[in-house]
């Protein structure tokens, strides 16, 4: 079972300014934190990708390779990199560089995305929104696994016996993750291509997801792929702390950026019986102290068979202390628990 932390890069709004947080600060404090986490012997940091004032990341891959050059363990993954508005070729370029960099270390979570800024940004269609992810995939996957490729679609120019340079360690593959959010067409797809699962839980029960998972394992079996190399993990919304008034606290850091999403989403007011609600043993946050949160992971394990948990753990951008010792507590005290599971 294999124990890491996600973030987004999340920028807090001060009211007084009109501004958000400095991104160069909150990128810093991100390395900081990476360094941290490798200590504390945690398997995986991954970094988001997004394009809006409210978070400081829009290239994870440039976050990931600093984090390699002070870091010696801990595996470092997009999560996720929004394939529909990349370029696939570039995308194992910046991978495989990172991979070359970090002793074999990379990774890439690869999904549509819930946010659609980039689409406009890098002069993609939303019409095209499906085809693009399937086309990008599909040469993604190739590329991967081929040194020299060809290959066709309808949305990018064809590719004529090309070898893309420079090749990752693994005999040139690296470890790609299809991210979904619930769809079941996505979760097939993964199944059918092998692809190791990331299921993002960030509302509801999770429970609620068995029977999604369930259908990948079955999936999975029926297309072939060898059970040993399933691979299933979780990202979901995560805090730690031992003080009750830091968790209590952190819920108002916490509604400040679900408000502001929300707000572009028509979503209600987010309250505090939601987040009560979240923190019970049947909801989808990880937030509390070492014990309810290695409870909850081991929870996950029991109804899932999940082989990684991801913590997403900047919501709202707490501050740099507290997130500090949020991570400590996660490596010292909640993946000891969680490891041997």
């Amino acid at each position: 079972m294999e124990l890491g932390i996600g973030m987004f890069g999340d920028l807090a709004f001060d009211q007084t300014t009109g501004k958000y947080r400095d991104a160069g600060v909150k990128i810093r404090e991100i390395l900081e934190q990476v360094k941290l986490m490798d200590e504390v012997g945690l398997d995986v940091f991954a970094m988001g990708e997004h394009h809006r004032p409210d978070y400081a990341v829009s290239s994870p891959e440039i976050v990931l390779a600093a984090a390699a050059s002070i870091t010696k363990n801990i595996k470092l993954a997009s999560g996720v990199t929004v394939l529909s508005s990349s370029e696939p070729v570039k995308v194992y370029e910046d991978f495989s560089t990172l991979d070359l960099i970090s002793d074999g270390r990379a990774e890439i979570f690869v999904g549509r995305g819930s946010f659609i800024e980039s689409f406009p940004l890098y002069g993609y269609s939303l019409n095209d929104y499906e085809q693009l992810f399937d086309e990008k995939l599909e040469l993604l996957l190739k590329i991967n696994s081929e040194e020299n490729v060809s290959w066709s679609g309808k949305l990018r120019a064809p590719m004529q016996n090309q070898t893309v340079y420079p090749r990752a360690k693994n005999d040139g593959k690296l470890v790609i993750w299809r991210a979904v959010g619930g769809t079941p067409q996505s979760v097939l797809n993964a199944a059918q291509l092998g692809m190791p699962l990331v299921v993002a839980i960030i509302g509801g029960m999770p429970i609620q997801f068995r029977n999604l998972i369930e259908f990948y394992k079955q999936e999975y079996k029926k297309a072939g792929h060898d059970v040993a190399n399933m691979q299933i993990a979780i990202h979901s919304h995560t805090f730690v702390s031992n003080d009750q008034n830091i968790i209590d606290g952190y819920f108002h850091t916490y509604k400040s950026r679900m408000d502001r999403i929300g707000a572009s989403r028509g979503w209600a007011p987010y309250t505090k019986m939601q987040y009560d609600g979240g923190r019970s043993k049947e909801g989808a946050l990880f937030i509390g102290s070492p014990a309810e949160v290695a409870d909850k992971i081991a929870y996950m394990k029991e109804i899932f068979g999940i082989t990684r948990f991801i913590g997403h753990m900047d919501v709202g951008d707490p501050a740099h202390d507290i997130m500090m010792k949020s991570i400590e507590l996660f490596g010292k005290d909640v993946l000891p628990v969680i490891k041997p599971l």
